[in-house]
């Protein structure tokens, strides 16, 4: 029995992120499902974590998020076995989808992460993401881990004043 909620739970992940043509946060992923009250939270990472190790979801770390993406294995096996997922629990996620993909779109579509290239250099990496294109790649220098930090936190509130701003002075 344990294992058919297993599946369960790995197909409500792929079908979410089928549903949608951006990566999606494991927060993003595990709000849907807990909200719900699907399961519980670890049944959510070990369901995760599963479908990473058998290759049908992968995973991109950006400084301390993962963003999910279905794989090519992934969809295969939700199409197999597509009609183990009720229609109740398709129109719940389709539903939540419908409601937030503004905001859940939003969330992943300006990363911001830094690496520290030699001691007293920190290179920060700004990007704007639209339809699956960098509209903005920004790369900046910096001489302390504070200030890369402070860039990377404040990018998602800032990044289309820059772009505007950019636009505006380059045209």
């Amino acid at each position: 029995m344990q294992s058919d909620a297993f599946l369960l739970y790995k197909l409500m992940i792929l079908y979410t992120l089928s549903r949608v043509n951006f990566p999606l946060t494991n927060a993003q992923l595990t709000s849907f499902i807990l909200e719900k009250e699907y399961t519980n939270y670890f049944n959510i990472q070990r369901t995760i974590s599963e479908l990473l190790d058998d290759e049908f979801i992968e995973a991109k770390t950006i400084r301390n998020s993962s963003l999910y993406r279905i794989t090519d294995s992934g969809k295969e096996s939700l199409l197999f076995f597509d009609n183990k997922i009720s229609p109740g629990i398709k129109d719940d996620i389709d539903q939540y989808l419908t409601q937030n993909k503004y905001e859940l779109h939003e969330e992943v579509s300006s990363p911001a992460d830094y690496t520290q290239v030699k001691k007293g250099e920190f290179s920060v990496r700004l990007s704007v993401i639209e339809r699956g294109t960098r509209i903005i790649d920004l790369t900046l220098s910096v001489p302390t881990e504070e200030e890369a930090i402070s860039m990377c936190n404040n990018w998602k509130e800032k990044s289309s004043d820059v772009y505007a701003y950019l636009m505006a002075l380059l045209l």
